[in-house]
């Protein structure tokens, strides 16, 4: 199997960010909801100290996904049958990740630091969080969560559609095999 994509599947190097960063955003998403929903400091550190290392892994990843894409390989063409609309919303969805991911990001590592809460998380400090509600980037962390749930159900959705109903390939083109795709 090739690293690098072909014109009609994607290499190993783009499936496997694809889908490592599928599982972390999945764990993220449920890691983000659990954290939320709790009041215990001990179980909500617990939680958070997963969630805040698994955020930076999943913009590690996302700033690779950038280069290899703009620096070593280039995606595999468009399937001959596919309607340009389904090809632009695709493009656009996938352009959103990326906004929402850097985005997430950002507020995440800005709440982390202007709450102290990196002390407490990492550093051992036994002082209860603080609450997050009273930091600015709170509000636009979790409207980038739900907005990252419906990106990722209509992507995923998508996905399985045409995997299972239509039929077709564009599923089995982000997999760990090229042959017998056409």
């Amino acid at each position: 199997m090739a690293l690098k994509s072909t014109t009609s599947a994607y290499g190993n190097v783009a499936v496997i960010i694809h889908w490592l960063s599928a599982l972390f955003i999945l764990i993220m998403i449920g890691s983000g909801l659990t954290a939320a929903s709790l009041t215990a400091n001990d179980a909500k550190v617990f939680v958070l100290s997963i969630h805040a290392p698994l955020g930076v892994i999943i913009l590690l990843l996302t700033l690779a996904r950038v280069v290899w894409w703009k620096f070593a390989d280039r995606k595999p063409l468009p399937l001959e049958d596919e309607p340009g609309w389904q090809t632009r919303i695709a493009g656009a969805v996938h352009f959103l990740f990326y906004v929402v991911i850097f985005g997430m990001a950002i507020t995440g590592i800005g709440m982390m630091v202007s709450s102290g809460a990196a002390s407490v998380l990492f550093g051992g400090s036994q002082e209860p969080l603080p609450d997050f509600w009273n930091y600015l980037q709170r509000r636009p962390h979790g409207a980038g969560a739900r907005l990252l749930i419906l990106l990722f159900a209509l992507h995923a959705g998508v996905a399985l559609y045409h995997h299972f109903i239509a039929r077709d390939v564009p599923l089995k083109r982000m997999w760990f095999s090229h042959g017998g795709i056409k």
